[in-house]
Parts: C-alpha cells; structure tokens; sequence
C-alpha cells in the first residue's frame, strides 16, 4: 500500500524482519564495524541487537592468545581438509558420559571445521565421514565462535545433531526447514487504518509523527521456526540471519561490501505497493555425488535470496500479489546472492547461515543414501535430548517493528517480511544433482584412509 504526501517526497519502509529494540544509541549498522556483534533474545522471547565494542581489537588479541594457549598444537592447525567420523565422534562423547564427563570443546566445535565439503561412507569399516577446512578456534566477544585464521565461524556439533534429528535414521525425515518473521493481521489492519487517518494532508513535520505511528501500530511481529525446535542455537542462528539480511535492504546495517540495496534502488513512482517479502533458499544445484553413491562433494556457495510481493487488504489479511515484482527488490536479492560470499567474509552470520543448509542438506542426504542402515548406526546418544541436550537457548518469538525514513519520491510504502526456507529434498532430486563426470568426487574418497586411526580417535587431517 501506499501514501501520497502533499508538496514533498518521503520514503519509509517499515520491516518486520527489522523488528529489533536496538540498544543505546548506535544503530545496527555500527555493529559489524567492531568484532563482537549479534543479538540476544530476552525472557519474554524478544530478540535484541547487541553491541560488544573493542575499538583498539586488544580485547580479541587476548582471547586469541588464550585460545591457543588452551589447546594442542595438532587441533590448532590450518588443515585444507579434516575428517571426522561421526559414528567414532559418538562413541567419544559416550566414553566420554561412561566416565561421568562431559562432550570436550573439540567435539562440540567438530575439531576447528569452517564447512562441509565432502561426505564418504565406507562399506568395510561402516563410517560415515564429514569433511572440510579446519583450523583453530576463539569466541568473539559476542560469544560467536570463529577460526583464528579466517574468521569465519566454526560448524557446531549442536548443529548438525539439530540437521540429523529432523533427518533422522529409520525416518523418512521433514521436508522444510526454516524461519519466518511476518506482521499480525492485526498490526496490518491497524497500520492501514493509521494510514486512512493520515489521509493527503502530511507535511514534512510529520515525519516523526509517521515514523513513530507504523512502529506502535504494527506492533511486536511474530517469529516462526519450521522443522527445528526454537529453542536451538539452530533457530537462533536462522533468525537472526534472515533480520539482518532486511536491515542491510533497508540502509540500517551497511552490507561492508559493494552492492545494490533495496533502499538505494527503489523507485517510489514505480515500486509494488504492499508486503515485499525476502526470503533465503539454498541454491539447490550444490551437490555432486559419485556414482557409486557413497561419496558427495557440496560446490558453490549454496544460499540464494529470493523476493516475492503481497498485497495487504484493508483488513490486514495478506494475499500473493499479481503482475510484476519490484525492481528494487529484486535487484536487492540478486545482488545479495551474487556477493554472498563476500558478504560471508565480512559477515560471519552469513557463513553460519551457509553452513547450517549444508547441514540440513548433508543431513538428508545420509538419510537418503540410507548410510544409517548400512553402517547400522542409530545415533542413540545424539538423538536424544536427556543425553545430548541441543535445546537449551531462550526461543526467539517476536520482534519489534523499526522504521525508516529516507525522502525519495512520494510515497509512503510499508512493510518487509520474509525469512529461511530449506526444502533439502529438493537438491537431491535428479534434475539438481551434478555428475561427477571426471571422477573427482570418488577419487577425493579413496585418498582418504581410516586404518591407521587409533582407538577412539575420530577426527583427523
């Protein structure tokens, strides 16, 4: 929907996917320019934006000497390509509990692994092995974990058990993963009525008035997790991907790399009226398999960021809108996809983003294979929750609505919603699988060997 004001152009864009309260006085786009930046999510389930400043970086310098000083030399390597069993990695962490311990750091950090690159079963020794760059490990002042190296964030075993759980052996496992940040009906009908109220007759004196009447009206905007419990660092990580994603289209959080914003694109003469939605998918075309199906190689960056338009009626109910989508929102989207990389470098949300659909995608995949009932692992510790306790963060439930002002053209346009959908079944359907035409899959397999590992080890380079 939209608002002619008389005598000025104003643009304001009111997201859901912005609801954040933001703390003191800096706003969002400040936290990425200092090491520790996220967002906590308080008793009643509202998530905030969180700011840990070291202007000078000697805050990091000491946890890095610190996280060095704590482990062994041979985890702390930079390593092109770590294994880890996952059945032997099991087996560790119940040795671990028969001994009245808990899991180590190594084995919740999956020993130092930035991602997933490959998946091998092997049918002599019934292992199934994950794959990937490794390197050490240091919390960032946000308590986000990262590799010392490359700073990008390390995979957390929590993680991929929260993947294997929905994928789970003997199952024929869900089919959407995912996160969605959306308006009431109720917030809609009353921002429309709101709206109607203002009529023709805003000056630009108004603009606080307005700015200030979207953000009440609208109201907290409520948070939906799919497939994974919502109390999982899982979720957390999902919805505070898809929330920063929206600030950075609607200029609030500099993207620190170049690229077209929603904000700096839109034409306010041309732009859809309604909800313009945002929502990441993986880019299905990301996996290549062996022929002989016991090897799997994931390729590309894997994440992409689609649009979609609704039009919100009067009384707050949303439905697909027809003819075309917005420009600017899908050169946002586009652009996004094409430096999601960089932005993963920049961003580490971004990259545990990335690793949590690899995840879900390798989750599915070992069930497809049916590697459980092959290796005749069932995951009896990992599974379940009494033992291997994955829900242990407060659920994200609702956002609080933020609202923009830029003067561009003359049109009041409203809100933003969107989210995470994972549909893994997709990337394993024929049409999305690639061939591993020259062998290269299969020959990274039979390059690796497990006879020379000792009892209990499951990781090595």
């Amino acid at each position: 929907m939209s608002l002619r004001l008389r005598d000025l152009g104003r643009f304001c864009l009111a997201s859901t996917a912005v609801a954040l309260v933001l703390l003191g006085a800096s706003r969002p786009a400040d936290a990425q320019l200092v090491p520790g930046a996220g967002v906590i999510i308080n008793a009643d389930g509202v998530l905030r934006t969180q700011i840990y400043p070291d202007p000078t970086g000697e805050l990091m310098r000491q946890r890095i000497v610190q996280a060095k000083a704590a482990r062994p030399v041979d985890i702390q390597a930079v390593s092109k390509l770590r294994k880890i069993s996952l059945n032997r990695l099991e087996q560790a962490i119940e040795a671990q509990a028969a001994g009245d311990r808990k899991p180590t750091e190594e084995m919740l950090k999956l020993a130092g692994l930035t991602r997933i690159k490959y998946v091998f079963y092997y049918p002599d020794t019934k292992d199934i092995v994950i794959a990937g760059p490794a390197e050490g490990w240091v919390d960032d002042l946000s308590g986000r974990t990262v590799g010392i190296t490359s700073g990008r964030p390390t995979l957390e075993l929590q993680d991929l058990v929260a993947a294997m759980r929905v994928f789970a052996p003997g199952q024929k496992g869900g089919s959407v993963v995912g996160c969605s940040i959306d308006p009431t009906q109720e917030g809609l009908a009353k921002m429309q009525d709101f709206l109607r109220g203002i009529g023709g007759n805003a000056t630009p004196n108004d603009t606080q008035y307005i700015v200030e009447g979207l953000r009440t009206n609208l109201g907290l905007q409520k948070v939906s997790v799919l497939g994974v419990h919502p109390s999982t660092h899982f979720a957390q990580v999902l919805v505070e991907a898809d929330y920063r994603m929206k600030l950075i289209g609607i200029g609030l959080e500099p993207p620190l790399v170049k690229m077209n914003t929603f904000i700096d694109k839109a034409n306010a003469a041309t732009s859809v009226n309604g909800l313009i939605r945002w929502f990441f998918v993986p880019d299905y075309q990301c996996l290549r398999i062996a022929g002989d199906g016991t090897a799997m190689e994931m390729v590309g960056e894997g994440v992409k960021l689609v649009d979609e338009n609704e039009v919100v009626l009067a009384g707050g109910q949303r439905r697909i809108a027809a003819g075309e989508k917005s420009r600017a929102s899908t050169l946002f989207t586009t652009s996004f996809t094409q430096k999601y990389a960089e932005l993963s470098a920049r961003k580490p949300i971004y990259s545990q983003l990335r690793n949590l659909i690899d995840m879900t995608v390798v989750a599915a995949f070992i069930q497809q294979q049916d590697y459980f009932g092959q290796s005749g692992w069932t995951m009896p510790t990992l599974m379940s929750e009494e033992k291997f306790p994955i829900q242990t963060y407060q659920a994200p439930v609702q956002v609080e609505t933020v609202v923009t002002s830029v003067w561009k053209g003359n049109r009041l346009m409203t809100p933003v919603a969107g989210g995470v959908t994972i549909q893994p079944k997709q990337a394993l359907s024929s049409e999305n699988l690639l061939q591993d035409e020259r062998g290269a899959t299969a020959h990274a397999k039979q390059e690796i060997s497990l006879k020379d590992l000792k009892p209990g080890q499951w990781w090595w380079d």
